[in-house]
């Protein structure tokens, strides 16, 4: 399945349906009088977060969404049938922004969450609703409320408990295939991942999402490299792992490397360079014990509150990481609380039929 993160498109409500001009013709009835009815109202436009979807390519094939209009009135005081509405599925994440992406609309960040964004249209009114004691035979009817339209950015933002950060080639697909069964591409060059990557992580009882986007280079904010477009979906993790490459990437040791990385984020904004990190040195197996205590004390000077050293190869100081990454989760994540709840024992003995 092709990753896409924004789309834009068409949304139109539905227009509510005329009303009637209508007259009682029935047999001995001497004073018929209008009975024309009301028109229906039109469709609304409703968007919903469901589970299952992690990316926006429906909405490349389809741009443009219309919902049906409300039906017409009819003779015999008969209010025409309303429309039902039309519902956009969407993925748990997206935001829903203005033409000019300069206004956030709405924000799905639940399973099952709904937002009516468009109202159709009001019915109008029949000639049975003009009648009066000076109008007793009205012609006159009302057209339908037209529907409302507007085009919009839909954008995703992977819902993820820790994001995976770092210059390219630094092994973080090696380090999230190693935690997850995320079965990201492994490659020895970088942007090997071109595209986020989510796996579900469990550890001592608890559960968590990690993200892992592509690399960032120095320059990502100007559009170097990939740029920096996917780092939106990191903006919701409760802390980040930065990994960097203990043998060095693309000329830049450690401390090098550390720095471009938080210049970057700090260049983006978003609170990115406010949010909790674990500095972590990776590729544990390609180093001996007195590079990596000598790089440890590089980038604790360089103002890292602690340093973390893993294989993702061999696994070696992965338990301890995922430890530190514990206390930053809640007590339920989102995907723990997905997990059906379990009767109390007490209340369950007091069950009785009677």
């Amino acid at each position: 399945m092709h990753f896409l993160d924004q789309a834009k498109i068409y949304v139109k409500s539905g227009g509510g349906g005329p009303g009637a001009v209508s007259f009682r013709r029935e047999m001995y009835v001497e004073y018929g009088g209008p009975d024309g009815g009301n028109g229906g109202k039109g469709g609304d436009i409703v968007f919903e977060a469901v589970a299952g979807l992690n990316t926006l390519i429906d909405f490349r094939y389809s741009q443009h969404f219309k919902a049906p209009r409300g039906g017409h009135g009819m003779g015999k005081d008969r209010t025409g049938a309303s429309a039902k509405p039309l519902v956009i599925k969407v993925p748990v994440g997206t935001q829903i922004l203005s033409e000019d992406k300069d206004e956030v609309l709405a924000d799905f960040t639940q399973v099952g969450q709904r937002v009516v964004f468009l109202e159709g249209g009001i019915g109008g009114r029949g000639n049975a609703s003009y009648k009066t004691s000076t109008n007793r035979a009205p012609r006159q009817h009302q057209d339908g409320i037209p529907g409302e339209e507007a085009w919009l950015w839909l954008r995703l933002k992977l819902l993820a408990d820790v994001g995976l950060v770092g210059l390219p080639n630094a092994g973080k697909s090696t380090f999230i295939n190693a935690v997850s069964n995320a079965g990201a591409k492994v490659g020895d060059y970088a942007f090997t991942t071109l595209v986020p990557k989510l796996g579900v992580v469990r550890h001592k009882g608890r559960e968590f999402v990690l993200a892992d986007i592509p690399g960032l280079i120095e320059g990502a904010a100007e559009g170097v490299g990939i740029g920096d477009r996917f780092l939106g979906h990191i903006e919701r993790c409760r802390v980040l792992i930065h990994l960097i490459d203990i043998t060095g990437t693309e000329d830049a040791d450690p401390a090098e490397a550390m720095r471009i990385v938080e210049d970057e984020l700090a260049a983006y904004g978003a609170g990115l360079e406010d949010k909790a990190r674990l500095v972590v040195l990776n590729k544990l197996d390609l180093a001996d014990a007195e590079l990596v205590e000598a790089y440890s004390e590089e980038l604790l000077a360089a103002g890292a509150d602690k340093v973390f050293a893993v294989s993702g190869v061999t696994g070696a100081g992965i338990p301890q990481l995922l430890d530190a990454v514990l206390g930053y989760l809640p007590d339920r994540t989102s995907t723990e609380t997905k997990a059906v709840e379990v009767e109390h024992e007490e209340d369950a003995s007091d069950w009785s039929p009677l």
